[in-house]
This record gives C-alpha cells, structure tokens and sequence, in this order.
C-alpha cells in the first residue's frame, strides 16, 4: 500500500485540526455577537421609543416616577440581551445596515474620548465601542453596581455615551462607610450633594449639610422643569420629577436667619479652640491648663468674657499664686493667649459661644410622614471665618460621637454628614487635633453616623481619613500648574485600576460627571465608573429669602434656641469674688487705718501726759524755788527791823502772803519757766 500525499496527510494532523476548530469556533463567536448586535440596536431603539413617549406624557401631565424595582427589571432585561454591546455607537460600526441606528436621535452628544485601540486579542472581533471601555468592561461595571438591598442612584455609566442599563448606586448601609465628593469649582459638586441628601431623606436618613453659598437651600422646593434638564435626565435612565424635602435652617449663634447654633467655651474644648486660635503646641497644652482650673474651682466657661475673665484673674496680682500652682503656664504665655481671644472675640466670633447651647440630637429627626429632615447651617455670614466655621462642624461631629450609642452595622444610617469646604478643617491643624479627626472619623462609623468631606481635591485631605473613606465621587480636576499636575497624579493613585486613563479623564469630565467608586454590600470597593450624574429634584438654585424666613419661623426650635440665656459663669463668679476680695481688702485697710489712727492718737496722748508730768514737775520745783526765796527775803528782811511787833505784817508781807498774790507769782513763774500746761 502505497503512503498517502502530503497534501492528502494535512487534514490529520493534529495541530491543522485545533487550527480549524479555533477558526470555526471564532466564527460563530463573530455571528453570535453579529446577533446579539442586531438585538441591542433593536433594544436600544425601544429604549428610545419609551424615552420619546415619557417625554411626551412628562410635558402633557407630569406622571408618578416608576419605582427603583421597576427601573432595575427595566435595565436588567436589555442589559442581558445587550450586555456584550452596551455601550457602543452605531454610527462607528461598519457593515450595520442603515435602519439599525434608528436609535440614534435619542442619544446624548458624546462626551467621551476617542476609542480605546484595540489589543492583539480583541483584533478578532468587531470594535464597536465609542467609548473607553469595551462591551465586557462595560457588563463588568454594571455587575458591579448591582446590589439586592436599598440604593441610593448616583447616575448612569458614560461610555461617550450614557448606558442607562449600567446604573451606577450606593448600597443605602455602606453610607455610614464615608465618602469624598471632591472636583474643582464649577464642576458639580453641590448638586452631587443636592441629590445625595433628597434620596437620604426619601429614606429616612436625616441629612445635615453646611449651605456654604446658600445653593442647598433649593432641596425646600420644588425643581423646575425644562426641556434640556428631561432630555439629559432620560438619557441617563432617570425618571424625573419635581420633588420637595423636609428642611430646617440653622444659623451659627444666630448669623443669618436660621435657628440659631450656639456652642459653651467648655463644650467647645481646648483642643478644637487652640486650633481656631491658631495657638503653638505649648500655648495649646497651656490653654488645656486654664481649663483645668476653670472645671477644677467650679467655673463654668460658657462664652468667651468667661475665659478671658478666668485668665484675666490669672494674670493678675491676685491670681499669681494659683497661676503658679497650675504648673507649666507661664504668665507671659496666658498673656498671648489672652490677646488672641480679644483679637477674636473683637471679629465677631463671640456671638457663636453662650447658651441655650445647641443639642445635637435634634438633627436626629425624621418628619411625621417617616422622611429624615434635612438640617442646613447657614453660613454665608461667617464665611470670613473659615477657621471657625470648619472647626464648628467638627465640633458637632465630635458631640455626636460623643451621645450616640454603639449600633454597628445597621440598615441604614442614623445620620449623614456633609463636611463642605473640608480644606479648611485640615488647614495648619496641629497633629493632635488631626488625631482627633482621624479617631473621630474611624470611630463614629459604628455610631451609624456617615460622614462625607466635600472639598476641591483628595490633596486637602490627610491620608490617615482619606483611607477611611469608602465612596468617592470624583468630579473633574483642573491641571494648569505644575502643583496641580502633581495633585492629579496624586488622585489617580487613590483609584483602584480600571480601563480608563485616569489622568486624562479627570481633565475630560463634563459639569454633571464624575469617576465613581464606592464601597459594595461586601465591602470591596466597585468598578471605576465614568458617570453622568441624576439631577437633583429640588430646586438648583436657592430657596427664596421669604420662604427661608417662614420656615424658621414656623420651626418648633425656635422657642428652644431663639433666646439667648446669660446666667452665672466664671466672668460673674469671678467678678463677685473680686469684689469680695476687694471688699475685705478696704475694711483691711480701713481697720488698719483706725489702728494707725488709735496708736497715733496713744502716741500723742502719751506724750502729752509726759510733757503735763514734766510740767507739773516743773511747776511744783519753781513753787517750791519761789517759796524758798519769799522765805529768804523775808527772813532777810525780818533781821533788819527796830520793832518787835512780830504779831504784827506789815502791808507787804500781807501782800505777799494773799492767795490771789501767791497765784499771779505762781503764773509768772510757770511762764518764765516754760512748764505752764498747754
């Protein structure tokens, strides 16, 4: 028997054989996705048709939205027939007959990056995205994102252009986790927050936020319908609708026309005034000195007249040795600390300390019908003072960790917290106040309180919290200096790895876009997400002043807050002591003058019985002279008479010897003498 040929062995040889199974099996791969292609396009000109006629019925009678199950069995249903394709654009594929981009009017102008170029193993299939991800990074993020319990919807996945079947959302527990919201000026970032606080509320989740340029204020009404804003809002799969949230305004010690938000000095601390201060380490550690001795002797610091009454003793004569018995605080450095609270208290920072000091439970509340109140602190007026409006919040961040009871892992938050303008928090802050902050932050969690730091880029955040937060939504970053390429490479390093180029996308993003992960029910965190963001159903601009005002008015906190209490504290103990003190001092001082006075009074009295001693002496010494001498004249003159007549004076010795004589000779004598009394 003859060999066969060689062209006749090629067909069994093993290597030919996988190489034709390969190619046959590619080639019902290339007419399954040809299928499959045919069957997205058919789905997404549906999706069109469906977004054409809820237009239609939005603007003729607005209709109730369709619930977030509904939406989910929607996009669930095309995801699986075109999960392959999600994403692509008709109008970059070829060999598409023309009738299959009847889609096409309903799609949004592309806001994506060229195609990604394809890699040597996807050269076999068709590139059919527009995109930067493929149709299987595409059906990745979506798995990704889809969680059995409450959500809250963030938007839709942007691949050039919106995938309403891959919607992007947060697991409603994994809001206790934290987040960033971070993006530069202009960018979204407020409306992003906007949105995020009506689902909370929607929920049940009680919301405070700062309002730091007044724009929040809009969750209080009712958003405005317009034919761009529902073009955008259907693209993306969102079913909207004007919406209202249940709303309080706050105001820090009552700057502005909310309810007002006091805080006492003591409740306050040391540590988180030093850091408003802007006091060194050892003026800080000082300061905590001054506390001591203010709770240590019973005197309450309830405004900032009551620590600087409590220093002002401190420093002063009679304050010198319980200042020398605190130990480490210098007089000199109680001296500058006393300054800086007079520099302070002078810009109109005392107005935010007294009383009736501000409970943070009330920001706990929920409204009859089960909705979570949202709490705004208005702060335009204070927003020259950034130091102490960033280190306020921190504060009521503080004195929530410090009421709330331990919950763990709950169903839902009992409180989110939105930390606008968190840079300022960060800025100069010593390391034991950034200690404070990093504790606080990894501890509240499981308090059930979220916490979510609103700012320009993830630089302003130190590494220590930005490990501690679990959702980010990046909007985009500018880089038009060196630094700000620094910090965008930096922000790119905090992202898992995804399919995009990170660096040149956060440059891309649109106002309304943004890179989003979050933390999963699991607690992995999700996909990279290029995302167009839901709009937000209240108003986008503020509330108007009149109804703000009402509002206020109408809030059953008013009564509780509106007046403030002026009761005693240090500055009226201390100046009540003083007056005691002063008080024992002048009736010291006036015992001690009569004393004086008395022994002045002895002295003299004294002397003057000893000058009338001498004198009596004197006089009696020239009485006894002048008698002697009368004797001896008259025994003088008694010799030399003729007469015996002895029985017999004569005129002068009657003179002499006359009682009224003997006084003016006694007189004359005591005045030549000097020893007459005075």
């Amino acid at each position: 028997m003859t060999a066969p040929a060689p062209e006749e062995s090629a067909p069994t040889d093993p290597a030919v054989a996988v190489a034709e199974a390969e190619l046959a099996r590619l080639r019902a791969e290339a007419e399954a996705a040809e299928a499959q292609l045919k069957a997205a396009q058919a789905k997404a000109a549906l999706a069109a048709a469906e977004a054409a006629a809820a237009k239609a019925r939005v603007i003729a009678a607005p209709a109730p939205a369709a619930s977030s199950s509904e939406d989910e069995g929607r996009t669930a249903e095309a995801s699986r027939v075109a999960a392959p394709q999600l994403g692509a654009d008709p109008r970059t594929r070829t060999g598409v007959a023309d009738g299959s981009q009847a889609h096409e009017p309903a799609r949004a102008p592309s806001q994506g990056s060229a195609a990604r170029e394809p890699s040597p193993t996807e050269s076999t299939a068709p590139q059919t995205e527009n995109g930067p991800l493929t149709p299987q990074e595409v059906q990745k993020v979506a798995s990704g994102y889809s969680f059995e319990g409450a959500t809250l919807d963030l938007g839709a996945l942007l691949n050039g252009d919106p995938v309403p079947s891959a919607q992007i959302r947060i697991p409603l527990p994994m809001m206790n986790r934290h987040g960033l919201v971070a993006g530069a000026t202009g960018t979204g970032k407020t409306r992003t927050l906007q949105g995020l606080a009506e689902q909370l509320s929607a929920k049940g989740v009680p919301v405070f936020a700062a309002d730091i340029k007044g724009d929040l204020s809009g969750v209080a009404t009712p958003g405005e319908s317009s034919e761009k804003l529902l073009a955008r809002t259907q693209a993306i799969g969102q079913d909207w609708r004007p919406e209202v949230s249940v709303t309080e305004y706050f105001a820090l010690g009552g700057v502005g026309k909310g309810v007002p938000v006091r805080a006492t000095v003591s409740g306050f601390g040391p540590l988180l005034l030093s850091k408003v201060l802007g006091l060194n380490d050892t003026q800080e550690s000082s300061l905590g000195l001054v506390f001591h001795y203010a709770d240590a002797n019973g005197l309450a610091l309830v405004d900032l007249s009551d620590l600087r009454a409590v220093l002002t003793h401190l420093t002063s004569d009679e304050g010198k040795a319980e200042l020398k018995e605190l130990g480490g605080l210098s007089a000199a450095t109680a001296g500058v600390i006393l300054r800086e609270l007079i520099t302070f208290a002078d810009a109109g920072a005392d107005v935010f300390f007294g009383e009736p000091e501000f409970d943070v439970a009330d920001f706990l509340r929920t409204a009859s019908d089960g909705r979570g109140i949202i709490s705004l602190l208005e702060v335009p007026g204070v927003i020259d003072k950034p130091a102490l409006f960033s280190t306020f919040l921190m504060y009521l961040l503080a004195e929530l960790f410090e009421i709330l009871p331990e919950v763990g892992d709950a169903d839902k938050p009992k409180l989110v917290f939105f930390f606008d303008e968190a840079h300022l928090l960060f800025k100069d802050a010593s390391k034991d106040f950034l200690a404070a902050i990093v504790q606080t932050v990894r501890l509240i969690r499981s308090k059930g309180v979220g916490v979510f730091f609103v700012t320009q880029t993830p630089k302003d955040v130190p590494s220590d919290v930005l490990a501690q937060l679990g959702s980010r939504v990046q909007h985009a970053l500018r880089a038009f200096t060196p630094d700000d390429a620094k910090a965008l490479r930096a922000t790119v390093g905090t992202y898992p790895k995804s399919g995009y180029d990170l660096e040149r996308v956060l440059q891309e993003l649109g106002t309304g876009e943004a890179i989003v992960t979050v933390m999963s029910e699991k607690g992995a965190p999700t996909p990279v997400a290029w995302t167009r963001l839901r709009a937000p159903q209240g108003l986008m601009s503020p509330t108007p002043e009149p109804a703000i005002v009402a509002a206020v008015n109408a809030s059953p906190l008013l009564a509780k807050y509106g007046t403030a209490i002026d009761r005693e504290s240090a500055r009226e103990i201390l100046a009540k002591k003083m007056q005691a003190a002063d008080d024992a001092a002048a009736a010291e001082d006036a015992a001690l003058a009569k004393a004086k006075a008395d022994a002045e009074y002895a002295k003299q009295k004294a002397a003057i019985d000893t000058q009338q001693a001498a004198a009596d002496k004197a006089s009696t010494a020239a009485e006894k002279k002048a008698q002697q001498e009368y004797e001896r004249l008259l025994k003088k003159t008694a010799g030399t008479t003729r007469t015996s007549r002895s029985a017999q004076k004569s005129p002068i010795e009657q003179i002499l010897n006359s009682k009224s004589t003997q006084t003016i000779l006694g007189g004359v004598i005591r005045g030549i003498f000097g020893t007459g009394r005075r």
